[in-house]
């Protein structure tokens, strides 16, 4: 059960984003190229604090943040603690991507679990114009043919947090996601409806998205709020009808 709450609790805070996107609070500026207007997204680098709940009982905390490494380069990053009863867990996950316009490429993808039970450490490189994953912590190196949109498992929230801004109208998302073993599998989100919610951050109009994962019998919502650019405000995740956690926003400054 522990281990369950756990892995859980950290899967979904780090897929949604969230399973889907969650990232600075940002605005859009207009390029033009001859007669074509291009809306380009400009991040702003923020930290977003959560609380992590079990069956309406905190458990644990959680960090989103973003910063900006170069004019085009990004580091995108999560850090959860989780205690409950004799059970502990930290993990961190950090992708480091380029952002080209609208369209965001993974180049650098790490993540670190410690606690109870085994220990877990993953660091992979990609090269997409050559095709190529590198295990760094294996030494090995193997050919991918990376679809269009290629992203890492974190790396994703990014993207799909650009597309909430670039087109909020939009009511399905499918990205495709590579995993720490090299495989890639589409990623799929759904527009579910408006909702506005009370947190502990304050009263919020959302969005409210969901992903289902059938084989596992696991149903993921995910709440993002226009007012914050779209930033992830809530999580709630199911399995096999249970409840399994809930992530909350507590605070969000502009770095």
């Amino acid at each position: 059960m522990f281990k369950t709450l756990c892995c859980c609790c950290i899967l979904s805070f780090s897929q949604i984003g969230f399973v889907f996107a969650d990232q600075a609070l940002n605005k859009e500026s207009i390029n033009k190229t001859g007669s074509d207007k291009i809306k380009s997204i400009v991040v702003k680098p923020f930290t977003a604090k959560y609380t992590i709940l079990h069956k309406s009982d905190p458990v644990g905390t959680g960090t989103r943040q973003l910063k900006r490494i170069d004019n085009d380069i990004l580091e995108y990053s999560y850090h959860t603690d989780i205690e409950w009863l004799i059970f502990s867990d930290s993990r961190e996950e950090v992708s480091t991507v380029s952002l080209t316009g609208n369209h965001v490429t993974p180049n650098h993808y790490t993540f670190k679990r410690e606690g109870t039970g085994r220990d877990k450490e993953k660091a992979w490189q990609y090269d997409i114009v050559n095709k190529t994953a590198t295990d760094l912590k294996k030494k090995r190196t193997i050919n991918v043919d990376f679809p269009d949109n290629i992203q890492d498992k974190l790396s994703y929230h990014l993207q799909h947090r650009i597309n909430l801004i670039a087109n909020p109208k939009q009511k399905h998302f499918v990205y495709p996601v590579i995993s720490t073993s090299g495989s890639i599998k589409n990623y799929v989100y759904q527009y579910e409806g408006e909702e506005e919610i009370i947190l502990p951050y304050g009263l919020v109009k959302t969005i409210k998205l969901k992903r289902e994962v059938i084989e596992k019998k696991r149903v993921t919502y995910a709440w993002f709020a226009p007012e914050l650019d779209y930033l992830l405000v809530k999580l709630y995740q199911t399995k096999g009808g249970t409840e399994q956690f809930e992530v909350q926003l507590n605070s969000v400054t502009i770095d």
